[in-house]
């Protein structure tokens, strides 16, 4: 089976003959039409994250899939062969990134009926990030005012509308270029990160989802209201994260003292920080297709490229400009 795999941290992602997925009683088999491709596979493949994600070398990458069942296990009964589906694969049978691969029954999900392919291929992941970001963690409710970094970007571009659709007045960075964009996905307020400082611009706000870090997390805290929260997706880790993860005694110690500071700055904020590591979930794809077939969230795909172009568009990505989410299709 083709596949592009990683043999080596920080070395090529490139094609390999892999072997077939093995297909459990509680998994279905999926045959690749369309894979999204997001900034964790570039951060696995640099091996920023080899110590809380331990994989084993040779690693097929690829996070979402959009596809078509091909096989189900004896004890599947949500889906049947032929069956339009979509899915964050769980971490342990990530690799979309290849023409075939199982997933878990509970992490799988029928396809939104309204897009194309790509679209729901570009889903998975940025969407489920952005509802634990704001649903499950945020609680964001009707009235409340979050501010959303990189609104063009991937999470970004969905989590505007989201929270727009939760009934809060949002706020987003992005360039003067993307500024009629992120407003027709429904942000109120626009701040150009390149000549605004959004510190000086903003105050008072419930939630801050930040896919930054450092310096930016920093200041995000300083515009929440007291009682407000940060949820960071690019980090640092915080305690909740190692012990759910299930981290070793060290690790956890180390990652303790990573968000250390932040977490003290929170608190003498009188604000909390989170740090998200997203979850498969097909309980919350289904809600979230309910929501693109109704009109809510509408995918974002700013690049398609075809499977033999996978590294070359993975690469890209750091390069930035890509609005929304980039694809590649599997013939």
């Amino acid at each position: 089976m083709r596949a592009f795999v990683v043999t080596s941290y920080k070395g090529p992602l490139h094609e390999a003959d892999v072997p077939e997925p093995t297909v459990g009683d509680r998994d279905v088999l999926v045959q690749v039409r369309a894979a999204g491709l997001n900034q964790l596979d570039e951060k696995i493949r640099e091996g920023e994250f080899k110590q809380i994600l331990p994989y084993k070398l040779p690693l097929t990458l690829g996070h979402d899939v959009a596809g078509t069942v091909l096989r189900v296990g004896s004890l599947v009964r949500g889906f049947a062969v032929g069956d339009e589906v979509y899915a964050r694969p769980g971490k342990d049978q990530i690799g979309t990134f290849a023409e075939r691969v199982a997933v878990a029954e509970q992490d799988l999900a029928l396809a939104p009926t309204s897009t194309t392919v790509e679209e729901a291929g570009s889903l998975p992941l940025v969407a489920l990030t952005a509802w634990q970001a704001l649903v499950v963690k945020g609680k964001v409710r009707p009235g409340q005012k979050v501010l959303i970094h990189a609104g063009a970007g991937g999470v970004g571009s969905i989590a505007i509308q989201l929270a727009k659709h939760l009934g809060a007045t949002v706020a987003t960075t992005a360039s003067a270029a993307n500024a009629d964009f992120v407003r027709e996905l429904g942000a109120d307020v626009v701040i150009d990160y390149r000549s605004q400082d959004f510190e000086a611009q903003l105050t008072g706000y419930d939630l801050v989802l930040d896919s930054l870090g450092g310096e930016n997390l920093e200041k995000s805290l300083r515009i929440l209201r007291p009682g407000g929260k940060a949820i960071g997706i690019s980090g640092p880790p915080d305690p909740t994260f190692s012990r759910e993860a299930g981290l070793n005694p060290v690790l956890r110690l180390a990652i303790t003292a990573l968000s250390r500071k932040v977490r003290k700055q929170a608190k003498d904020l009188g604000v909390t920080y989170e740090f998200l590591f997203m979850s498969a979930s097909g309980e919350q794809l289904r809600q979230i297709a309910a929501l693109v077939d109704s009109g809510v969230l509408r995918p974002v795909v700013g690049k398609v490229s075809t499977f033999d172009e996978t590294p070359q568009a993975l690469a890209a990505l750091a390069k930035g400009g890509i609005r929304g989410k980039a694809v590649v299709t599997v013939p």
